[in-house]
């Protein structure tokens, strides 16, 4: 099992941050694969399901996402369904201090083929995951610290703190 973490401070308020890495268009920015079933635009919510496809390392790559921990906005995990991990979960967290929110990522998988698919995951799919995980934390703080966040935010799902400010 091949585990990784990264975290990155942000000048914005906690839910701010967690609604925009719900963001199904910013994730499809950094993960460079199309949502084509489930739910495929908008903010993530738990229980929802999506697929993921496109191209990945020169052949086709198909990711189901299924939302398996949501509580919003300290923390949601996505794991994977179906695709080509053993095992692929991504947990979220969030954590405010003086207006400013701190992001961190976990992320664990497994790879399937024994030992050649742990060769490659070390030698290949780490780097690329952790390359992406920073490019989305790169993102997200440019978005969440600048001025275009409501635009990602229009229809967001209210939530039982005050979003003014947010």
């Amino acid at each position: 099992m091949f585990r990784l973490k990264e975290s990155v401070h942000v000048n914005a308020p906690m839910d701010r941050c967690f609604l925009l890495s719900t963001s199904i268009e910013l994730v499809q920015k950094t993960i460079g694969l199309k949502p084509v079933e489930g739910k495929t635009k908008g903010l993530i919510v738990s229980g929802d399901q999506l697929i993921w496809r496109g191209w990945k390392f020169g052949i086709p790559a198909m990711h189901e996402t299924l939302i398996t921990g949501y509580d919003r906005p300290a923390f949601f995990q996505d794991t994977m369904g179906r695709g080509r991990f053993s095992f692929f979960q991504h947990d979220h967290h969030f954590a405010e201090m003086n207006g400013c929110t701190t992001m961190w990522d976990i992320v664990r998988f497994s790879m399937p083929l024994g030992m050649p698919g742990k060769l490659v995951g070390k030698h290949i799919v780490v780097p690329h995951v952790l390359k992406l995980m920073l490019q989305r934390f790169e993102l997200l703080k440019h978005i969440a610290e600048g001025s275009d966040w409501e635009r990602y935010l229009v229809a967001a799902p209210a939530s039982t703190e005050s979003t003014s400010g947010a």
